[in-house]
């Protein structure tokens, strides 16, 4: 069976992302597509890695975490292994969404209350106009 390729309008059609995006993650050395003069080609393992890139990127992992265990995978091949550490890292990342979580909730709280604060104040200080 033929491998398929995908050019870089395919790639960028399929996942939602821009050829600068692609070319990025070449750069960063995170998807190798194989050239066919000055055009890219995408295997079918560069969709897959994409599609590990991205979901990764969505949850907040970092390129290097992203990029550690793109490697695990491709040195081993055993997907116990990386499910291991992705669990670990994104039990990790959970956690640091949920501590930015609470802060964000107090920081909304807080300013919830300065702006009812600030509103009455300046509710009081036209009433005297008002009355005028």
């Amino acid at each position: 069976m033929p491998e398929e390729f995908k050019t870089i309008r395919e790639m960028c059609a399929d996942f939602g992302v821009t050829p600068r995006t692609l070319r990025f993650y070449e750069a960063k050395e995170l998807l190798f597509p194989k050239r066919d003069g000055q055009h890219r080609l995408f295997t079918r393992r560069d969709q897959a890695r994409l599609k590990l890139i991205l979901r990764g990127k969505r949850f907040g992992f970092s390129l290097e975490q992203i990029r550690q265990l793109l490697e695990m995978y491709d040195r081993d091949d055993s997907e116990l292994r990386q499910l291991r550490k992705t669990y670990d890292i994104a039990q990790e990342r959970l956690a640091d969404m949920e501590r930015q979580r609470a802060e964000l909730a107090e920081a909304i709280s807080e300013l919830k209350q300065d702006l009812a604060w600030a509103a009455d104040v300046l509710s009081q200080a036209d009433r005297p106009r008002a009355a005028e």
